[in-house]
């Protein structure tokens, strides 16, 4: 008999999707992915020399619990420099990914039937892992209308004695969409901690991104190397936490995951000190590619209605199609060979939009959207 806890889970659509397409790969179909927020770019090319080294020179052992010191102080500098927040490495913890730390950080904040309020929409494994440690989903529903900005009244008015956190993640997946300074400096004077998943900080194309330690120290930081620095099959993430959570999460380290990859932690070392116009050259790119897609969507009738100027996704508005997103997701998938995310992935305020990436090459995404709209002249 499968344990409840696993059999609750729901699939996370955006990877049913892939592996649909992956599946229709194999029988020769000719697949466009805009599904997944994977970016095209290879690791910068520091990163790979410096993972090199270190198994050159090896380092290919465990490593401290926490992650090494070296990483962890690298992790502090780049916070001071680009937020002017003072951190110590002993409220940092490296792991292989940013989900791993975010499972680490539900198991050590939620008792059996604690809250954490969510937006939605929202990134689609937030429920799953909250409900994976015993916890409850509170939705804040966010709007279109609204930018997609979390209103810190109506998140007030969900705040119970059993609420253990409100979680944002600025700029957002599925909205691209950034969580203005006010909104941040309001959600963190209500009193509950602020979890922030920070995972596309330095993928912004207009303004700035904010980290929520420059509104409050009551807070936990999720972030990673994945986005920024196109280290996807690296897996390595962390977590900034406040003093007093840091021997409980590093005691569920070292029993779930002991510690993360050795060499990984040398090219995120290396990331951090020595990639800075890798991350420029990508985000020109992406930049380019976010002002074709959204410009191309609006052709083809989609509504975008607030322009994303984060991370690498389009949200887009297409509920004069229908409100199944799933079966039009795969829908366009059979017929037109693109992968497409459907929006109820990310909760039901995101039913009848479709999220597009735009970690693609631009001639794949140009590819594309002509499918799309050949797929679209025939309904």
């Amino acid at each position: 008999m499968i344990a409840k806890r696993a059999a609750q889970i729901a699939p996370f659509l955006a990877m049913e999707v892939m592996e649909r397409a992956q599946a229709l790969e194999r029988q020769g179909a000719d697949i466009i992915h805009l599904e997944v927020g994977e970016p095209d770019f290879d690791v910068p090319e520091c990163v790979k020399e410096a993972m090199q080294r270190a198994v050159a020179g090896g380092q290919t052992h465990y490593t401290h619990s926490l992650g090494e010191l070296p990483l962890r102080e690298a992790i502090c500098a780049y916070y001071a420099e680009t937020y002017g927040v003072a951190i110590s490495p002993e409220q940092v913890l490296v792991s292989s990914g940013t989900s791993p730390v975010m499972m680490l950080l539900f198991a050590a904040l939620l008792d059996e039937g604690d809250e954490v309020i969510l937006s939605d929409p929202r990134y689609a494994c937030y429920p799953n892992m909250v409900r994976f440690a015993g916890g409850v989903c509170v939705d804040v529903p966010v709007y279109e209308q609204d930018a997609f900005q979390f209103d810190p009244e109506a998140v007030r008015e969900r705040i119970t004695p059993r609420t253990k956190a409100i979680m944002i993640n600025s700029p957002s997946n599925p909205t691209g969409t950034l969580l203005s300074p006010e909104r941040m400096a309001a959600l963190a004077e209500l009193g509950a901690p602020i979890i922030s998943d920070e995972i596309y900080h330095g993928l912004v194309y207009e303004g700035r991104e904010r980290s929520i330690l420059e509104f409050t120290p009551d807070a936990f930081v999720l972030n990673g190397f994945s986005k920024q620095f196109a280290m996807t099959g690296l897996r390595l993430g962390y977590l900034i936490a406040p003093p007093a959570y840091m021997r409980a999460l590093q005691k569920l380290q070292q029993n779930f995951f002991i510690s993360a990859n050795s060499a990984a932690q040398q090219g995120g070392i290396a990331a951090l000190q020595c990639a800075a116009p890798d991350v420029a050259r990508m985000k020109r790119t992406y930049d380019e590619r976010r002002r074709f897609m959204i410009a191309r969507l609006r052709e083809l009738g989609l509504g975008v209605a607030v322009e994303p100027t984060g991370a690498f996704y389009v949200f887009a508005n297409a509920r004069h199609l229908g409100n199944d997103s799933l079966s039009l997701a795969f829908d366009i998938l059979e017929r037109a060979h693109v992968g497409v995310t459907p929006g109820i992935d990310f909760g039901p305020n995101g039913e009848g939009f479709l999220r597009f990436s735009y970690a693609a090459a631009l001639d794949k995404i140009a590819e594309g959207l002509n499918r799309l709209e050949a797929y679209l002249a025939g309904r």
